[in-house]
């Protein structure tokens, strides 16, 4: 009776110990090629968006700037992860993501290393937006899908790419999680 009070112990010390694993503790590389984290950004509502320079949804950069521009200074951030896996519309390196950003969107939001978000190399970031444990699981379907995340990492909200980031209901949400406490 010891030994399976024990091992049901162990059991759920194990399941405890991979629930509280948190998305800040994800290791990624920003655009120019540093280590990072989500940890740099605790405590901030974010905004996770994975883009792409030749997309019909590109001018979206836009719209994530004045949004990062309007809510930064309340704690908010938009941060853009370059892919290529939709029709290949994010051609370049980082250097040429970088350079397209500023020069024709103005981008002052943090970008990332270009990365997998679905399939057999999605990085890990994104499974633990899209995997089996999130509030909103499935595969990314295309470029600028949008994740809310709160201020203690939790994921609130899931926006496909036709949703704008002015849109009412991107806007409110993000309204109401600078807002919580």
């Amino acid at each position: 009776m010891r030994t399976l009070a024990l091992i049901a112990a162990l059991t759920l010390g194990q399941i405890a110990a991979v629930r509280s694993e948190s998305i800040y503790d994800i290791k990624f590389k920003d655009i120019d090629g540093n280590d990072t984290m989500l940890s740099a950004y605790k405590g901030k509502v974010l905004l996770i968006v994975n883009v792409a320079s030749k997309c019909g949804y590109t001018k979206q950069y836009a719209g994530l700037e004045a949004t990062y521009q309007k809510y930064k200074a309340r704690g908010f951030v938009v941060l853009g992860f370059p892919c290529n896996q939709f029709g290949g519309q994010e051609p370049g390196s980082n250097e040429e993501i970088k350079q397209f950003c500023s020069s024709k969107f103005n981008v002052t939001f943090p970008l990332f290393d270009k990365m997998e978000v679905i399939g057999d190399k999605r990085h890990p970031l994104y499974g633990a937006l899209t995997g089996k444990n999130s509030p909103f699981p499935g595969d990314i379907k295309w470029n600028f899908t949008k994740f809310l995340i709160a201020k203690d990492g939790k994921i609130l909200k899931r926006y496909e790419s036709a949703t704008t980031p002015e849109s009412p209901e991107v806007i409110e949400a993000i309204d109401a999680a600078v807002t919580a406490k």
